[in-house]
């Protein structure tokens, strides 16, 4: 997802500061996933049905997850 203002500055959301393939941060982007929080209303196998997000994405978001004490919703 893409914020820009009328100069198309662009502000970065907090799924682009995480080291992920361009097509995981797609994918994300996407299906309107931009902050941290929003995955903890999610499981780790909803977020790895995005076509474009694989294990590695899933990775290095649930360690920048653990940095702010959250996690992925578990599995019922």
């Amino acid at each position: 997802m893409k914020n820009g203002d009328e100069k198309g500055v662009f502000l970065l959301s907090e799924i682009d500061e995480l080291k992920l393939s361009k097509p995981a941060l797609r994918a994300l982007r996407g299906a309107g996933y931009i902050m941290l929080e929003q995955f903890t209303k999610l499981t780790e196998r909803e977020v790895l049905a995005l076509h474009g997000v694989g294990p590695t994405a899933i990775r290095e978001i649930r360690l920048a997850l653990g940095e702010k004490g959250l996690a992925f919703k578990t599995e019922a």
